[in-house]
């Protein structure tokens, strides 16, 4: 079962349970996914659906800090609830040792000696990584293993 079918079957599921919140996110994700295949006409694949996840999921992150500094805990826990739904249409994640082996890797793969060469490394990982792993956290792993 494909991604997108596997969330429009969840989002029966919630239409038929009532649950409101669950039913709001799951509909919000699929609206990004539509418009997503509007923009690029062409039907989305899994790897492209997990990309639109995660973005989901970094914008509640984003949220959730900022709600938290603003002493607004109410928001704080819907955003918090959304980002639970997001997180089950993510892959596996992987464990850092993981990460890390992929990480050195494609260094070795792509030559890279310098931060320069940060780009052909992240060329590299992006596709095997995207949804498996935080990027923002691989790109910090490049960077360290470049500079030393």
């Amino acid at each position: 079962m494909s991604l997108k079918a596997r969330i429009t079957d969840d989002m029966k599921s919630a239409m038929r349970a009532k649950e409101t919140a669950r039913l709001g996110t799951i509909r919000l994700l699929l609206a990004a996914i539509k418009q997503k295949e509007v923009d690029e006409r062409a039907e989305l694949d899994d790897t492209s659906i997990s990309g639109i996840v995660e973005k989901l999921i970094k914008q509640r992150k984003d949220s959730i800090g900022q709600f938290q500094a603003a002493g607004r805990d109410d928001l704080v826990s819907a955003e918090q609830a959304e980002l639970a739904v997001l997180q089950a249409y993510l892959p596996e994640q992987l464990s850092a040792a993981e990460v890390e082996a992929a990480v050195v890797a494609a260094i070795a793969e792509s030559g890279a000696t310098s931060a320069k060469d940060m780009g052909k490394v992240m060329g590299l990982l992006k596709p095997r990584l995207v949804g498996r792993a935080d990027m923002g956290q691989v790109s910090a792993l490049i960077k360290a293993r470049l500079a030393s």
